[in-house]
């Protein structure tokens, strides 16, 4: 027995808050984790894990070991990937985006990734809620704005803009709003972002608007400003190619919000695997240029 077993379970148990979540992240039986766990803690004579029916806590001993654990692993799987750093991607990718994102841009990155590497195969996760990576066992997220999870990595891919835009028959109907104020009297159709952005003066501003009618689905919002129901703020990939038929018109131009990042997330020791590393560098060359063309 290497005084290293158990480093990867416990690991993995701290990330995941549960024994059944960590034997899921790492493809292990929930068995072989206990029995791990409990192996290390008998070597140092200490409990790692505070234990109850609906809770696993790290000790104050757990908490020492774990970041030296952390260390340890890393430098292991960095020497392996350098070793291993031709190797062709393998394996199951999971990956989880929203859902007009995913559609429309991740999804045929993703298809042509698997048909470029035939020994991947690849789970694509299309939703509109915050996954958690580690518990849930996914490599890697497509994510908008800031990364707020200190356990993932992020790589910027791409950026995307916010336009305030309606029909010109609605313009012509209620009048072009000459500052954020002036929205306040406008009929505002609201998405799954309750607040507007902007920035004035290099300072960021935001509307909270009223919703004159209300839906999370981008496109249903993109169809009622087509049919002159109101206004809205939306990606640009849902307008732009409406914007340049001119069929929608962008308002409020100077102040539009700065650009926000897209990021690929993925947990601290993934992006080390060839099938992250690799997707991750199909993404950076694919996904802003597939966005530019709408």
């Amino acid at each position: 027995m290497s005084d290293w077993d158990g480093f990867d379970e416990i690991v993995a148990v701290a990330d995941t808050g549960s024994f059944v979540a960590g034997a899921r992240l790492l493809g292990l039986s929930t068995s072989h984790i206990s029995r791990a766990v409990k192996r290390l803690e008998n070597r140092i004579e200490a409990q790692i894990f505070a234990r109850t029916t609906r809770s696993v806590t790290l000790t104050d001993t757990g908490r020492v070991l774990i970041d030296q654990c952390r260390r340890i692993i890393q430098e292991r799987d960095e020497a392996l990937a350098l070793v291993r750093g031709s190797e062709d991607p393998h394996g199951e990718l999971r990956v989880t985006c929203s859902i007009a994102l995913g559609e429309r841009f991740v999804a045929p990155i993703a298809r042509r990734f698997a048909e470029d590497f035939p020994r991947v195969s690849v789970s694509l996760d299309l939703n509109n809620r915050l996954t958690d990576l580690i518990s849930e066992g996914f490599d890697l997220a497509i994510r908008t704005g800031t990364l707020s999870d200190a356990r993932l990595v992020g790589t910027q891919v791409a950026t995307r803009g916010l336009y305030l835009c309606a029909a010109p028959a609605y313009w012509d109907r209620f009048g072009r709003p000459e500052c954020v104020e002036d929205l306040g009297r406008h009929q505002c159709l609201v998405g799954t972002v309750p607040v507007w952005q902007f920035v004035i003066d290099g300072q960021a501003r935001t509307f909270e608007p009223t919703a004159r009618w209300r839906c999370n689905s981008g496109r249903a919002i993109v169809d009622a400003m087509l049919a002159g129901l109101g206004v809205s703020q939306l990606p640009e990939f849902y307008v732009q190619r409406l914007i340049r038929d001119g069929m929608l018109e962008p308002v409020l131009e100077e102040i539009r919000c700065e650009d926000e990042p897209i990021f690929a997330a993925y947990p601290q020791r993934r992006h080390l695997l060839p099938k992250v590393h690799r997707f991750v560098e199909r993404l950076s060359e694919e996904l802003p240029a597939a966005m530019a063309a709408g």
